[in-house]
């Protein structure tokens, strides 16, 4: 089951080593560890429901307090201290367009707001009710998380918007295609909430982001459907999906999509490149970015993200006597790893993967092969887990993403880390 207050599987835990417990708490001192509220006492807090003489509608405490909050640290803070403020007066959970018609037939009646939700993984609260005097009511997808229809000549698949990452590739790879979109939320963000979001997923730079992979689909709105054809091509003025694509939900609640989807490649590689400080990792991002040829992934970390990533991995000793190994070879405290992938033929990704290194060693960087970048590709969707982990040791961890042109980057990262 998912955790309440917390993120994935509730059968899913991380362990952190002592040595990256001694770690942590040289870098940042002891951890605070607050008692969390029982799930048992904050569900006695929820309020009555304005909702409670519709049948059809869910309106138990603990679903309703299941669907209060997303996934930021405000909304963390929130869950593990019991202190939530508003809950939606009851979550429906439809099976179909027709449902979702009655559903807003019932909002415009009795004035009710409608809150779409997927995979609840949303850190933008816009899927958080606030205090009201209107009964809100929250509409969980998650019953419509089908493949409807498969376009192999096209390269199109229909799915219902609530199907989650895991899902979309169950469908997609045993018949030979994938999405290839892989946001770290993907174990449980739906394809309605990536298109809402417009979301960028890990492999991107090969296969889009979501804009780019979204074609068309239905939008059911208060005024009624919204029909988005999946025309390859256009001139006939603003294209209408994007108002959707970023719309959190605004315009109306995303039924089903018609997406972009490739034949599986024939080989991924994931590899690493130690270099001795970010700005010269960073313009050679910026180079192999340019020659683009099979690069899938290009994911560089600052020296002070690169020691706490090897730090909190697990690896004790073999850590410590890599790290050793890199200082031998001038690789010092200000070293920084890139991991990047490749997916392809074998031919493209061979050439390209020679090329990477090349360009890595005409700006000092250390190509290490592959094994830190597979074992990065394997625990991508584990990650996520060690924020729990690291909550029960005391310290609380936030995400941001944004984006700058190239020449903006070294200003955006030191202005950040001293802000």
């Amino acid at each position: 089951m998912k955790r309440w207050n917390g993120w994935g599987d509730a059968s899913t835990s991380l362990s952190l080593p002592s040595s990256a417990v001694k770690f942590l708490a040289e870098h940042l001192g002891p951890g605070c560890r607050e008692a969390d509220a029982g799930l048992e006492k904050v569900v006695a807090r929820v309020p009555p429901s304005a909702l409670s003489g519709h049948a059809a509608l869910d309106v138990s405490e603990e679903t309703r307090l299941r669907h209060a909050r997303g996934q930021s640290l405000p909304d963390w803070i929130a869950l593990r201290s019991g202190e939530i403020g508003a809950f939606p007066d009851a979550v429906t959970l439809p099976n179909s367009e027709e449902e979702i018609r009655d559903i807003y037939a019932l909002g415009s009646s009795e004035k009710i707001a409608v809150i779409p939700y997927g995979g609840g993984t949303s850190v933008v609260g816009h899927i958080n009710p606030l205090k009201s005097e209107r009964p809100v009511l929250t509409v969980n997808l998650r019953r419509m998380n089908q493949l409807l229809d498969l376009d192999t000549e096209s390269g199109l698949a229909t799915f219902q918007a609530g199907v989650t990452g895991p899902e979309i590739e169950s469908a997609l790879q045993p018949r030979g295609y994938t999405l290839g979109h892989f946001p770290q939320s993907w174990e449980l963000s739906t394809l309605g909430g990536w298109i809402a979001t417009r979301s960028c997923g890990q492999q991107s730079l090969r296969y889009g982001r979501i804009e780019d992979l979204f074609a068309g689909g239905l939008v059911q709105a208060p005024a009624g459907e919204i029909r988005l054809e999946a025309n390859p091509a256009s001139a006939a003025g603003p294209d209408i999906r994007e108002l959707i694509l970023g719309s959190e939900g605004r315009f109306g609640i995303i039924t089903s999509a018609i997406v972009r989807v490739t034949p599986l490649p024939e080989i991924e590689y994931f590899g690493a490149v130690f270099f001795r400080n970010f700005e010269a990792g960073l313009r050679a991002v910026r180079e192999i970015a340019r020659e683009k040829g099979a690069t899938s992934l290009l994911r560089l970390s600052d020296a002070q993200e690169t020691e706490t990533t090897l730090m909190l991995s697990g690896g004790g000793s073999r850590v410590r006597a890599a790290m050793a190994g890199l200082q031998l070879l001038g690789h010092g405290p200000d070293r920084c790893l890139l991991i990047y992938g490749l997916t392809g033929s074998n031919h493209a990704v061979e050439c390209t993967r020679h090329q990477i290194i090349s360009i890595a060693r005409s700006f000092g960087g250390l190509s290490v092969g592959s094994y830190i970048g597979q074992q990065w590709r394997t625990s991508r969707f584990q990650t996520p887990y060690l924020r729990n982990t690291l909550w029960d040791h005391g310290y609380a961890l936030d995400t941001l993403e944004t984006a700058v042109p190239w020449s903006r980057v070294n200003s955006l990262c030191r202005n950040l880390k001293d802000a």
